[in-house]
């Protein structure tokens, strides 16, 4: 069975309790595989990119029919970090939904002549946001346009703070934001810090690195810039979230300890 996410984050824990790790999150729109409900109040499930963790069962609208009502929908993907989808098509209208970056709304017609578009959610609820915060997430059709893509999403989430298993504006992980950074760009890669097999990201020598590629290091991940600079996710005390650093010992953001320590160059070229 399947079911939609339908709260504006849907923690993935590694077990069916709000008290230990966060292993992922999924985000609004999003769809899922139910595997267990053993647990009351929670399920295993299975995102679309190979996840699995226990969700809330109140952070999701369950069935195989309402996932594919979803599904036959129009969609689009929230673009702005934040997004407040309203009662009526004016600034004055009470909210429905706060949603975050990549969260997904059905759209319905075309948006009025001051850019309020009508939305739907997953769990029925409707209203209207400003048509400027929503994008079509569509692959770019050429390399260049899809790496300069990728960089761009990526540098969004700067000086979000770290959060382990996180994914949205509020709080990101370095995998997060490189899963994030290629979800928004139409691709979908694998969620951790390595390179999985049987997803698009391969292993690539290093004279090959261009923007959008992605820098492994043990345990972390990074999304290439160029011209020595990548973008990424970091606890460490002085950063603390998404910063830019460089390869490049000469730079004032230089880190020895992580360009001392690359272990694999990622590509999806």
């Amino acid at each position: 069975m399947r079911a939609v996410v339908s709260s504006p984050i849907c923690p993935l824990y590694l077990r069916p309790s709000t008290q230990c790790e966060l292993a992922d999150e999924a985000l609004l729109g999003w769809t899922v595989e139910l595997l267990d409900d053993t647990a009351p109040g929670w399920y295993q499930v299975r995102t679309d990119y190979g996840y699995t963790g226990y969700a809330p069962a109140d952070a999701l609208t369950v069935g195989d029919g309402n996932a594919a009502r979803w599904e036959a929908l129009e969609h689009k993907t929230v673009l702005r970090g934040v997004c407040s989808v309203r009662s009526g098509p004016r600034v004055q209208g009470w909210q429905i939904a706060g949603l975050l970056r990549g969260a997904t709304v059905a759209v319905h017609g075309a948006p009025d002549a001051d850019g309020w578009q009508r939305v739907s959610l997953p769990d029925g609820r409707e209203g209207y946001t400003k048509t400027g915060f929503l994008f079509d997430i569509a692959r770019p059709d050429t390399e260049q346009a899809l790496r300069q893509r990728v960089a761009a999403m990526a540098l969004l989430y700067k000086d979000a703070h770290y959060l382990w298993g996180g994914k949205t504006p509020l709080g990101i992980d370095c995998s997060g934001l490189a899963f994030m950074a290629y979800r928004l760009s139409g691709v979908t890669i694998w969620r951790d810090a390595s390179i999985r097999e049987g997803y698009p990201i391969r292993p690539i020598e290093r004279e090959r690195l261009g923007p959008g590629d992605l820098l492994f290091f043990p345990g972390h991940v990074a999304v290439y810039m160029g011209d020595g600079l990548y973008v990424h996710s970091t606890a460490k005390n002085g950063s603390d979230g998404v910063v830019v650093n460089s390869l490049d010992p000469g730079h004032a953001s230089f880190r020895a300890d992580l360009a001392e320590k690359i272990t694999a160059i990622g590509s999806l070229f």
